[in-house]
């Protein structure tokens, strides 16, 4: 099998996830995220109609009228719409707006649900959510640290925290409403690229003790280049159904399908250029990954 000198450009890998995380950083900083009425707390109002919604005609509308800033989806059929009204509106029960609605309607209009999230409930669903993925890091870590070996743990949690942040800042930067169903796709990112980087470590642990005079960059090179057709045909089927679900799964999961493809694509960067990276740079050596000696075993006992 043909070995491809990855950690040829491991200089120039570094130095483009420096500046990809610069800009997330730094997005993140100044723009900072379009928080989700799930986060900023608002009343979601669910309605029917009769027949056929055009949701232009229902933004013009409604911002024309008294309710400037709400998002207006399709929610299941062309008939079933979502609105999502934002923190400030004093009709907490719909009546007012449905009756709006079927004014400049030829049917009928039908509320079907009316949920009202408190700013208090939004702040609590923004910490959970935070806690929740520092969470998953700290287990991924002792995980990793336990099945392999500390340094290996270090690279795996620098490339989830690598994803994720760079995730959050393409989010941040093009201006896409951050909802509960984007932080589900970011903790679904996380268990993808550590998969992938399980892989990948497994493949360098035993060919560092299988391949004992080759050095620490020609082993991860050759488990690289071992593990990339695994690699590349779980992205791309992956991929594939993402695709097809940012096109075609409606308002509702576009926010989910744009953070797993754009976390798919920077977790199988990671795995190879982040977590085998952070290797060569702490200087992993098959001392490292040794099997422990028993007491009293004989010479012939620890040849392989």
């Amino acid at each position: 099998m043909r070995t491809i000198n990855f950690m040829g450009q491991r200089k120039l890998a570094l130095a483009l996830s420096a500046i990809l995380l610069v800009i997330a950083i730094g997005s993140l900083a100044t723009r900072q995220l379009n928080w989700g009425l799930d986060f900023t707390g608002g009343t979601l109002v669910e309605v029917n109609y009769s027949e056929s919604a055009n949701l232009s005609e229902i933004r013009d509308l409604l911002n024309a009228s008294d309710y400037a800033g709400a998002i207006v989806v399709s929610f299941g059929s062309d008939r079933d719409v979502m609105i999502r009204l934002p923190q400030g509106h004093a009709d907490t029960e719909g009546t007012a707006l449905v009756r709006l609605l079927e004014d400049n309607f030829d049917g009928v209009v039908e509320l079907r649900r009316i949920e009202f999230v408190g700013p208090q409930v939004g702040d609590e669903l923004r910490e959970q959510g935070g806690l929740a993925m520092l969470m998953a890091l700290g287990m991924v870590m002792l995980y990793i640290g336990f099945r392999f070996q500390f340094k290996f743990a270090v690279g795996a949690v620098a490339a989830l925290i690598h994803d994720v942040v760079i995730t959050l800042g393409f989010f941040s930067f093009i201006g896409l409403e951050f909802d509960l169903t984007v932080l589900a796709a970011l903790l679904a990112v996380i268990g993808y690229s550590l998969n992938d980087t399980i892989v990948v470590s497994d493949r360098i642990r035993e060919n560092f003790r299988k391949l004992r005079k080759a050095d620490p960059i020609e082993v991860i090179n050759i488990s690289l280049s071992e593990t990339l057709g695994r690699t590349l045909v779980t992205s791309f089927t992956t991929m594939l159904v993402l695709v097809c679900l940012a096109l075609f799964g409606g308002e509702m999961i576009n926010g989910f399908a744009n953070a797993l493809l754009v976390g798919v694509v920077v977790g199988t960067y990671s795995s190879i250029y982040v977590a085998a990276n952070a290797l060569v740079l702490m200087g992993v050596s098959k001392e490292d990954l040794m099997l422990p000696v028993k007491e009293g075993a004989e010479q012939e006992d620890l040849m392989p």
